[in-house]
């Protein structure tokens, strides 16, 4: 018996069903129909639609719908950027500069240990300039002494010269008086 009755309910169940998917296709039918004449009272070129006392062509409202939809977008942009200036201008408010004058201290003592390097530098440069005057005028000292010296051994040699031909002449003299004395012989 039990079974029976399930299977009876199943049936139920079955036919309940198919009632109401057929009065859903009558419902999506007459939609159907609705939006096909909504299309043709509406999609005509001599259509005129009146809203507010105010007679419209579908092209003048598609017109109007655009320049409505410009304008509302260029409201949000102005509003977002107003918004957004508003907030930079809170946060330019509330800019609290960061505290430099640990960098400030560090910067000085680069800067004095700059110029200490500057000054030694040009300590440097003054006593290096100091020591090349100093050897440029022992080098022009020692290239005096030395021409000067050369000169005299030039001379020197000059007067050695002339005293070793004066010597030869004196030897050769004596030489051939020797040669030409018969008694040495």
């Amino acid at each position: 018996m039990v079974h029976l009755i399930a299977y009876i309910t199943k049936l139920w169940i079955h036919n309940t069903e198919e009632i109401k998917m057929t009065e859903e296709i009558k419902d999506v039918n007459k939609k159907i129909d609705e939006a096909e004449a909504a299309v043709k009272k509406y999609a005509s070129a001599n259509t005129v639609i009146s809203i507010g006392g105010y007679e419209f062509t579908p092209a003048k409202l598609m017109v109007a719908f655009t320049l409505v939809s410009s304008i509302l977008g260029g409201l949000y942009g102005a509003f977002e950027t107003y918004k957004d200036y508003q907030s930079m201008k809170k946060r330019i408010a509330e800019y609290v500069a960061p505290d430099l004058t640990e960098f400030d201290k560090r910067l000085a003592v680069v800067t004095e240990n700059a110029q200490k390097s500057v000054e030694y530098t040009n300590n440097i440069k003054n006593d290096l300039k100091a020591d090349i005057r100093r050897l440029e005028g022992v080098v022009d000292n020692v290239e005096r002494s030395a021409k000067q010296t050369q000169r005299e051994v030039q001379l020197d040699v000059v007067d050695v010269r002339k005293d070793l031909k004066q010597l030869n002449k004196e030897i050769d003299s004596k030489i051939q008086r020797a040669l030409d004395n018969p008694l040495a012989k």
